[in-house]
């Protein structure tokens, strides 16, 4: 009666496991093809090079360091990115993407000029105190990335140019700055950046965060546009309380999982949590692994990284494992949920 019971639970798993493969509905892996575990593993390369760039500086990186903090293959990496330099022009370009979907709309979102360059600041600077080591790919580590990240870094700064630049009709006594003024400012700006992203302890750990930067960074900003009497008033001009982020975009959502992330490891992992209880044979009939030889390594294997846990009897006592996800793979699995959505 226990193996015909066994038999019976297996082959319902196998179906739950296949109908729900097939209907893409939930968190079944259907939906997850490599080009969308590509992605996971591209997220984990770029979160990688930001952290390995922020601690080693962007010349010392090489790709060894990225792949061994990444937990990716080299393989992978190579068919990903065509060397270091390419990768490291993707973090930047993502660095900066997250960066302007918070300022762009910051700034849009005033009226007088003045209010949209504070606005915007205060966003980059709540960045640059959630997200240390993007700010500072961008901000510093750019500068020792070879030409074409000098290329990106300028086309960003022609964009903060030009928002400066609409200041010129506020200038005090409708006199005109000199021309050089907003290359001086963003000069003068990023180099008050630079050096607090360049200290050896980050200043959140000082007692001390970027935010607290933003009254004397726009005195220094608005004194050549309106006058000294604005720069003070904005000195002085009390922050503005700001809910506090959690410190995860553009983090690798995946970062406390110490293990190669792979297309079949992705498949088997949605598969246990799609059909919980299920056997090794419905897994690899859902997973699409063939070789019943491989679906017990792969399952071993995230049963040895805490992601998943067996409570069936087992061949000992003449039934079939049953996977479960452990909460470890719970949160893997909600993480890798995310980053596959259409």
């Amino acid at each position: 009666m226990v193996l015909v019971n066994s038999r019976e639970r297996g082959a319902g798993a196998r179906k739950q496991a296949r109908s729900g493969a097939a209907s893409g509905s939930g968190r079944g892996t259907s939906g997850v093809g490599r080009e969308k575990v590509s992605e996971i593993q591209r997220a984990r390369i770029l979160a990688a090079m930001t952290e390995v760039a922020a601690e080693r500086g962007a010349a010392h990186v090489t790709v060894a360091h990225v792949v061994a903090r990444s937990g990716v293959s080299r393989r992978t990496f190579y068919e990903l990115f065509d060397d270091r330099e390419a990768c490291f022009l993707a973090a930047f370009d993502d660095a900066a993407a997250q960066i302007a979907a918070r300022v762009v709309p910051a700034y849009g979102g005033e009226k007088r000029w003045r209010d949209r360059i504070r606005a915007a600041l205060a966003e980059l600077l709540e960045f640059l105190d959630e997200e240390p080591e993007a700010g500072r790919l961008c901000i510093v580590e750019s500068l020792a990335a070879g030409p074409l990240a000098l290329q990106r870094r300028a086309r960003v700064i022609e964009i903060v140019k030009q928002a400066l630049d609409d200041g010129h009709g506020k200038a005090k006594g409708n006199r005109e700055p000199p021309p050089l003024t907003a290359e001086g400012v963003i000069g003068a700006v990023s180099s008050v950046l630079h050096a607090r992203l360049t200290e050896s302890s980050p200043p959140l750990r000082m007692g001390r965060s970027f935010a607290e930067l933003l009254g004397p960074l726009m005195g220094m900003i608005v004194l050549p546009y309106e006058g000294a009497a604005a720069a003070t008033r904005e000195i002085e001009r009390p922050l503005a309380p700001r809910p506090r982020r959690p410190r995860d975009a553009g983090r690798d959502p995946l970062r406390e999982l110490d293990m190669r992330l792979t297309y079949r490891t992705v498949r088997v992992l949605l598969a246990v949590a799609q059909s919980p209880g299920a056997s090794n044979r419905a897994l690899a009939d859902a997973a699409d692994v063939a070789d019943q030889g491989q679906i017990s390594k792969l399952l071993s294997r995230l049963q040895a990284l805490g992601l998943i846990q067996n409570s069936g009897g087992g061949p000992a006592r003449g039934e079939p494992n049953a996977w479960r996800l452990t909460g470890k793979g719970e949160r893997v699995g909600n993480a890798i949920a995310v980053q596959t959505q259409p």
